[in-house]
């Protein structure tokens, strides 16, 4: 890189620097979507993939789809049949009321081995053990009720009993609060109680005015998640539920997959470094040719002087990359630092902690953030420069004297 380049990067307004902005932008963009991508793809593998979220397969009921196979008794236990499956929990969702303080209502649903709630307040039994018959478990407040006065207690919760097409009664369940965990997490919705499997089937069936046998046996679960025994079983596992008529899919591919904020930035880093690939080049070819074109006089008198077309594209190419360099640098620092400061309304957002150090955009990304500018610019100037280096050095020097 000459001199004259770096003087004329610096002291000429008419040089390739005008490409600079835009760059920066661009590649600013590119890295906080890159960063926001990895907080909220490490926080799904730590906090739901690491949990057991590998092992794990979820099975759906769609109400009226007949192509769907309903979560019946015999349904759930042909599920368990299917070679590497080693456990089926079922979800009935159910609700709960305040029958002694409060004027709350809670959504109940059945605490399943893929529900990693996390706990600000008590502690859960083992995944293998399961919530006991009288346990639950439930956010640390909710409708404006504090809800830690009454951990380690057994508490009166009422729900309602069909006594008929259209009536009903409410009757009492004594249930012990074990745990309670950060309302912030929302995976089932707002304001959720969590129970056993069993106590979500009885509060299922009383609401529809049946006992538990045969509402597991007639109407079936909502949803269920299979366990099976390692990572590398879940994809045969799948294939064989869904050859049986279940609507099944593994959670992997689930959470890896999540609408929203996560999905819009994957996308948005991948459509962002065809953009800015593009862009830098076509931003070149116009910049340079737009340089040139002004600053035609000055390159004939060096040309005159003795330089060569090679040499003026030489600092043109010079300009290229300092423009596309600075770009790169300032873009990658302004991104990653929008992207950290993007953790903590990121983590309120999924409901799953993202750290600072997790919000870092990958080396790969940082990379291409940081190249592509100087490359895609210097690209673009080679095409757009070489009209102008073409012409005569003296004509052009006599027209502009």
């Amino acid at each position: 890189m000459s001199r004259w380049s770096l003087y004329t990067w610096t002291r000429d307004g008419r040089s390739l620097r005008r490409a600079l902005p835009t760059l920066t932008i661009l590649a600013a963009l590119l890295t906080t979507s890159a960063g926001v991508a990895a907080g909220a793809a490490g926080a799904v593998e730590r906090d739901v993939l690491g949990s057991g979220g590998l092992t794990q397969i979820e099975l759906s009921s769609f109400e009226g789809d007949t192509s769907v196979r309903p979560l019946t008794t015999s349904a759930l236990r042909d599920a368990a049949h299917v070679p590497g499956v080693r456990r089926v929990v079922a979800d009935y969702p159910s609700v709960l009321y305040a029958e002694e303080d409060g004027t709350y209502d809670l959504a109940g649903h059945t605490l399943t081995p893929g529900d990693d709630l996390p706990l600000v307040k008590g502690r859960l039994p083992a995944a293998s053990a399961g919530l006991g018959r009288e346990e639950v478990v439930l956010p640390a407040a909710a409708q404006g009720t504090d809800f830690a006065p009454l951990l380690g207690r057994t508490v009166a919760f009422g729900y309602t009993k069909a006594t008929g097409a259209a009536s009903g009664t409410t009757a009492v369940i004594r249930l012990k609060v074990t745990a309670l965990y950060d309302p912030a997490w929302q995976a089932d919705g707002p304001d959720v109680a969590y129970l056993s499997e069993d106590t979500a089937a009885l509060l299922a069936a009383a609401r529809a005015g049946l006992t538990p046998e045969i509402f597991r046996a007639r109407e079936g679960a909502q949803s269920a998640v299979v366990l099976v025994g390692h990572q590398r079983q879940v994809a045969a596992a799948t294939e064989s539920l869904q050859g049986e008529g279940f609507s099944a899919s593994p959670v992997s591919d689930r959470v890896r997959n999540l609408p929203g904020l996560f999905g819009v930035a994957d996308l948005a880093m991948r459509v962002g470094v065809l953009v800015l690939a593009v862009g830098a080049v076509a931003l070149g070819a116009v910049r340079a040719a737009d340089s040139t074109r002004a600053r035609v006089g000055q390159f004939a008198v060096l040309r005159i002087l003795g330089s060569g077309r090679a040499e003026l594209r030489r600092i043109l190419l010079s300009e290229a990359l300092l423009s596309g360099g600075t770009a790169g640098v300032v873009g990658v620092l302004v991104g990653t630092g929008a992207s950290v400061a993007s953790a903590g309304p990121l983590s309120d957002l999924l409901g799953l902690p993202i750290t600072a150090t997790g919000a870092l955009p990958g080396p790969a990304w940082a990379a291409a953030a940081l190249l592509l500018p100087a490359a895609g610019l210097a690209a673009g100037t080679l095409l757009g420069s070489r009209e102008a280096l073409r012409r005569d050095p003296y004509l052009t020097a006599r027209a502009h004297a």
